[in-house]
């Protein structure tokens, strides 16, 4: 079964922060995009409010979800966000039709 979801970051309010945000999810992308049972992934930053994230992604199953999940760059960025982030949270969507 196919797995989306939308996660949503709101950096704090400062440069630092924001620009650490940006540096450790971009750094993301081209590994994911490269893993086993990904269908899209992509980061985007807010035009209209740079503080805020999102990264919107889509997998094959829970296992290739796992895969990513056990990656070394996901390692780096959970260990190294939480400073930077005020806020995140992740919506599991479903596609329709």
């Amino acid at each position: 079964m196919t797995i989306t979801k939308r996660v949503t970051f709101i950096a704090k309010d400062d440069a630092e922060s924001i620009a650490k945000m940006k540096e450790l999810l971009s750094e993301m992308v081209k590994p994911s995009k490269a893993e086993k049972g990904v269908i899209f992934y992509e980061i985007f930053q807010y035009a209209d409010n740079p503080r805020k994230f999102m990264a919107y992604e889509s997998w094959e199953d829970e296992a290739a979800l796992d895969g990513h999940k056990a990656s070394a760059h996901y390692a780096v960025y959970k260990s190294s966000y939480e400073p930077y982030c005020e806020h995140k949270y992740s919506d599991n969507l479903e596609v329709l039709g």
